[in-house]
């Protein structure tokens, strides 16, 4: 059986520190902050039957639980360097731990963010990991910073996480094919750092979050924070290849309020179009202009013709959506 240090020992501690002065194994990990910087720290939560089925695979697990807090980084645009994680567990399951520890390293790996510390538990499955980044001061990506006037601008492509949540919940039939291209986008989001640090290294953008709520909750975050409203062109928003063959209500429905994109929703001046258009093609991301930021509060929806839509949706809440 394994213990806890042991746990911890074959899992979760690498051969040496890289980033950090000192890692994994004492009271505290120390970090030494690259001389000029601003720290951005984030920390999110993940619970079994909340935020994953039971029984998820582990190593998909493994990669989002960090790629949730990755794309908050990316959302400052911030340069993550290191994070820790703090785990609950039923019980200490090898075959569970080698998958998640894989995945979770694998994305870790990719970003050069570096595990530094964090606990471990018995108890119901809970996943929580706090990141930390730096940036350039004066470049963050706020939310109070969108203007009137600005673009706004989307990453990637919305809805497909969404629909494939619908089907597993039998709201909808989708064959195998489509299910399982879908279900990775709910699985395995991929952070938009590189787009972010891009948007913020190079001042191209005002304001920006990721979308992890569903869009039109998301961005009214941006809205409240910079006292501006706006204009979305609904129809104008990319969903993902497997939502885009579906009705457009369903389109419609799952791509303004869908939740769990974990894509970049950004406001930009016009005349940083084509850089913005630049700026993506070099990150390997798609960007798309769906609307503009306006002095009238609050937000209005429109079809492609430009026609009031009223669709009566909102984004999640942890306390009031189901």
């Amino acid at each position: 059986m394994l213990s806890e240090f042991d746990l911890i020992k074959q899992y979760f501690t690498r051969s040496r520190p890289v980033r950090a002065v000192l890692g994994v194994g004492d009271d505290c990990a120390l970090l030494a902050p690259t001389p000029g910087m601003q720290l951005a720290v984030s920390t999110d939560m993940l619970v079994e039957g909340r935020h994953f089925f039971p029984g998820a695979d582990a190593r998909l697990l493994g990669h989002k639980s960090l790629a949730v807090n990755l794309s908050d980084l990316a959302a400052m645009g911030a340069a993550p360097t290191a994070f820790t994680l703090s785990l609950a567990l039923p019980a200490a399951d090898r075959d569970w731990l080698a998958g998640f520890s894989s995945g979770l390293f694998a994305l870790a790996d990719a970003h050069g963010c570096e595990l530094v510390g964090g606990d471990t538990t018995k108890g119901p499955l809970n996943i929580c990991i706090t990141i930390f980044g730096e940036i350039e001061p004066g470049r963050a990506l706020r939310r109070d910073a969108a203007r009137a006037g600005d673009d706004i601008w989307i990453s990637g492509t919305l809805g497909d996480a969404r629909l494939a949540l619908a089907a597993y919940r039998d709201e909808l039939d989708l064959e195998a094919a489509s299910l399982g291209q879908a279900a990775m986008r709910m699985h395995a989001p991929t952070p938009r750092v590189a787009l972010g640090r891009a948007l913020a290294q190079d001042a191209l953008a005002h304001a920006a979050l990721d979308i992890s709520d569903g869009l039109v909750g998301d961005l009214g975050h941006i809205l409240t924070a910079s006292k501006v409203g706006a204009t979305l062109d609904v129809d104008a928003l990319p969903a993902g290849p497997v939502l885009a063959r579906q009705p457009k209500e369903l389109r419609r429905r799952f791509t303004v309020a869908g939740g769990d994109d974990y894509e970049l929703c950004f406001t930009a001046p016009r005349a940083n179009r084509e850089a913005i258009v630049a700026a993506g093609a070099q990150s390997g991301t798609a960007v798309t202009r769906v609307g503009r930021i306006d002095e009238q509060p609050g937000l209005r929806m429109v079809d492609g013709h430009g026609e009031p839509l009223d669709l009566g949706l909102h984004g999640w809440d942890h306390f009031v959506s189901g």
